[in-house]
């Protein structure tokens, strides 16, 4: 058989002075075509242009070229200088006049004069920063009232990571406090003496974290029946998530309405909220956390090379027992805070333009100016209360870390939306005091899902990645039932103080003052829920507070204060900020 004969093909070929013309004429009309990339919405032509962002194993000194799957130089991502910040629905939720705070406690709840036993005095000191504190201080007065006890006014930690001095009177109207809550639990400033001296000295114990009802009368009450004065240290975390409906709508009630700041904190807050508004109708209270002892905690990392790992290395040898972690893995699992970059782009993909003003609560960032400057390019319209407040007008709050916190708090609590980059004890706080007053809008990232969005931004259009982004932060927004109610920390999700109105309700005023309650009981709100991606990243795993390690659950059964209450806690769960 003769062998297949080889076709010849031929090919048609410019002359070399025709190619090189036309080559010529597509390089010139591809610099005076517009941006590909670019909004077709969009009438401002300016763009901001941001290189690829680095995963864990990529260097700072070393440039990755932006190449696309297929092995072509990716497009430069664009992203657009306008947004749609005018649209409702990025400042309130549609849903939240059907919802409304009731703390309300039932008629089966008795009035504490008929309750409180008058030989049993429960002292608590509290750890951590303010916002942990704040929850140690909410807990407290459901603990003595579950002991029919009467609770002296909790002490602050003055000796941990912060060294405030500050105590509760100087940060809380402790007068308020007392006279507030009396029907639900006896308070007094100290304990009651005799002859010049006090009663008897407390004894000390601690609880497990997560004690339950029954854990306190098995636990605490045949101590307090013996000792008649007990305190309870490092009171944070203490009290279980589920209670009976009563005991929870006691804790909103603390935590809502009996806990105000002094006058001095209050007022210098306003101050600092009438000066935002002053500069625009409406403003975003961001709340960053990304200061070195927090990376150094979190065992991320950013890209910055040895530098990074050598700076954060040696802040991570302070906590000899923390774990070695995968960076990478910790952060395709969520676990790690965003950058500030990565907040903004988060922010104009939802629809946020450069011209809103963002006031910025955060510590020493790590990397400084230069860290910032991304965020401050999307949005120049950046300030933070060193910024809008005068050095003198500070002075009285500048040299206490806690007091300083507290303005960081009324700002962001009553910003038109609270944008957290952490999910710490102030996120979980401020989420759920939110909730409680109006579904307020509360975005908090779903870091698993956006990790890899961000990661590969640069193969994508700002039009593809501005949906995705919306798409994945659906059910992270603040709006009504985004969270199965007994999910996360009580502190962050108080299902059983938010009612929905029944039909019966139509005419009921939604607004909530922050001052009282409506004196309304209603029906604690239940399924179905909008978050689709609860299961995946749920908040209370993304937690970056003072009371446990990155990913590990409070109620981790290693957890020293279940195996042995007297234990001390080290000092890592001190190390952050709220």
């Amino acid at each position: 058989m003769a062998p297949a004969r080889r076709r010849q093909r031929h090919r048609w070929r410019l002359p070399a002075a025709i190619s090189a013309i036309l080559c010529l004429s597509l390089l010139v009309l591809s610099f005076l075509a517009p941006p590909l990339l670019e909004h077709s919405a969009i009438s401002d032509r300016r763009l901001l242009r941001f290189p690829r962002p680095r995963s864990s194993s990529d260097d700072r000194n070393v440039k990755s070229p932006n190449v696309n799957r297929s092995g072509i130089l990716g497009e430069i991502f664009h992203v657009p200088h306008d947004g749609r910040s005018m649209r409702d629905d990025l400042w309130r939720s549609k849903l939240a006049m059907n919802y409304y705070g009731c703390s309300d406690t039932s008629d089966k709840f008795p009035d504490a004069k008929l309750t409180t036993r008058p030989d049993r005095y429960l002292m608590i000191a509290t750890s951590g920063g303010l916002n942990q504190q704040r929850t140690g201080i909410t807990d407290a007065v459901v603990a003595a009232r579950i002991l029919n006890a009467t609770l002296v006014v909790p002490k602050l930690d003055q000796r941990s990571f912060w060294k405030d001095a500050s105590n509760f009177g100087e940060i809380f109207d402790v007068d308020l406090f007392i006279t507030f809550l009396s029907r639900d639990v006896r308070i007094i400033k100290e304990l009651p003496k005799k002859d010049g001296r006090v009663i008897r000295g407390p004894y000390t114990m601690r609880v497990p974290r997560k004690c339950t009802q029954r854990c306190y009368v098995t636990r605490v009450l045949p101590v307090l029946l013996k000792k008649h004065v007990v305190q309870l240290t490092k009171f944070d975390y203490r009290l279980a998530n589920r209670l009976d409906t009563d005991l929870q709508k006691l804790r909103c009630k603390v935590n809502y309405h009996s806990l105000r700041f002094t006058k001095q904190i209050q007022e210098m807050g306003d101050k600092l909220i009438e000066r935002m508004r002053e500069k625009s109708q409406h403003f975003i209270a961001l709340h960053l956390r990304f200061e070195p002892d927090m990376l150094a905690f979190s065992g991320c990392y950013y890209g910055g090379g040895d530098k990074e790992r050598t700076e954060l290395g040696k802040i991570r040898k302070r906590w000899k027992t923390l774990h070695a972690s995968n960076p990478e893995k910790e952060r395709r699992h969520g676990k790690c805070p965003l950058t500030p970059e990565e907040v903004g782009l988060m922010l104009r993909a939802l629809g946020y333009g450069e011209d809103v003003h963002i006031y910025v609560a955060s510590g020493e960032i790590y990397g400084g100016n230069e860290t910032l400057a991304p965020l401050k390019a999307l949005f120049p319209n950046f300030h933070s209360k060193e910024t809008l407040a005068s050095k003198k007008e500070l002075a009285p709050f500048a040299s206490f870390s806690s007091r300083m916190a507290a303005l960081d708090f009324v700002v962001c609590d009553r910003s038109d939306a609270f944008v957290t980059n952490n999910n710490g004890n102030m996120a979980k706080i401020l989420a759920g005091r939110r909730r409680y007053f109006g579904h307020k809008r509360t975005i908090r990232p779903n870091a698993k899902r956006l990790y890899s969005l961000f990661l590969n931004r640069n193969n994508m259009t700002w039009d593809m990645f501005a949906s995705k982004v919306r798409t994945f932060q659906k059910g992270f927004m603040g709006e009504p039932k985004e969270i199965r109610p007994g999910r996360g920390e009580f502190h962050e999700n108080p299902a059983a103080c938010i009612c929905e109105k029944s039909d019966k309700d139509t005419r009921f005023d939604s607004s909530i003052s922050q001052d009282g309650n409506k004196g309304k009981i209603g029906r604690a709100i239940s399924a179905p829920y909008i978050n689709s991606h609860a299961s995946e990243v749920e908040l209370s795993d993304l937690d970056y507070g003072e009371d446990s390690p990155i990913g590990k659950e409070i109620t981790d059964p290693t957890d020293p204060d279940l195996i042995n209450p007297d234990l001390e806690d080290t000092d890592m769960e001190e190390a952050l900020s709220d």
